[in-house]
């Protein structure tokens, strides 16, 4: 027997309201399944719930109703579902744009954290809590240079396989990473899936130092030598980001992992 849901179960359902859900059947895009002719009371099935969280999903990327209307009104259920998975692959843009949206606020928020705790600074450098950071890491190149800085991310996408293209995005963003005396250029991943080279930096607190080219050795040999000694922690890796300060120059920000 198949089950009814009443107006109020079926926007509950799918998270909005009974008044939509009457503006859904006067437009003619999702009509009730069943309704009472003495009380108008309109009554939804199961798939009819389907068809909502669809007609919803699509809404929330900015599709007119109107168009959304045409779709489902298609004969062609091959054109319904092309439709779906373009729509799908939408998605996970915003998805992905929304999650370096969210990276970057974390990052902000880190830093006001620290600024409003009034955290101590000890020769110029600062703690900062970061979150956990997915980077590929480069097989060739060891450190930035003109030419590898002028179209630095296609180097990262080159080293990805082309089936595997689509699922690699990357912040506009170059670092040097540092493990076992082995110095390599790395990008940081937004979108990825398991493949050689990726590694993944801890959350957690990073003391940090900005320096130009000319200083960058001595200031890692003194944030090094602050994490041994003031936080008791011997660094297995460092990073260095590349902050671009003009046209093709850059300065870095150092940041050595100091939570134990």
């Amino acid at each position: 027997m198949k089950k009814y849901f009443s107006i109020g179960e079926a926007a509950k359902a799918v998270h909005t309201t009974s008044e939509t859900l009457r503006h859904y059947d006067r437009i003619g895009l999702v009509k009730p399944s069943k309704k009472d002719e003495w009380t108008n009371y309109r009554y939804y099935t199961e798939q009819d719930i389907v068809r909502l969280n669809t007609v919803r999903a699509l809404q929330l990327m900015d599709l007119p109703l109107q168009e959304i209307k045409k779709v489902l009104e298609y004969d062609d259920l091959e054109k319904i579902v092309d439709f779906l998975a373009q729509a799908e692959k939408r998605a996970e843009e915003k998805i992905t744009a929304l999650q370096y949206s969210k990276s970057k606020i974390q990052l902000a928020k880190a830093d006001y954290e620290r600024k409003l705790q009034g955290r101590e600074s000890l020769n110029g450098t600062v703690v900062k809590d970061i979150p956990k950071r997915v980077i590929l890491l480069s097989d060739t190149l060891e450190l930035p240079t003109l030419d590898n800085l002028w179209n630095y991310l296609s180097h990262f996408y080159d080293k990805v396989t082309p089936a595997l293209k689509e699922q690699f995005f990357f912040e506009d963003l170059a670092g040097i990473y540092t493990e076992n005396e082995r110095t390599r250029l790395f990008a940081v991943c937004i979108r990825y899936v398991d493949i050689d080279g990726l590694k993944v930096l801890p959350k957690g607190k990073y003391l940090c130092a900005n320096c130009t080219e000319e200083n960058r050795e001595q200031m890692l040999r003194e944030l090094i030598h602050i994490t041994q000694t003031k936080y008791g922690v011997d660094p297995t890796f460092t990073v260095q980001l590349i902050v671009v300060s003009g046209i093709l120059q850059w300065n870095y920000e150092i940041q050595v992992y100091v939570d134990k």
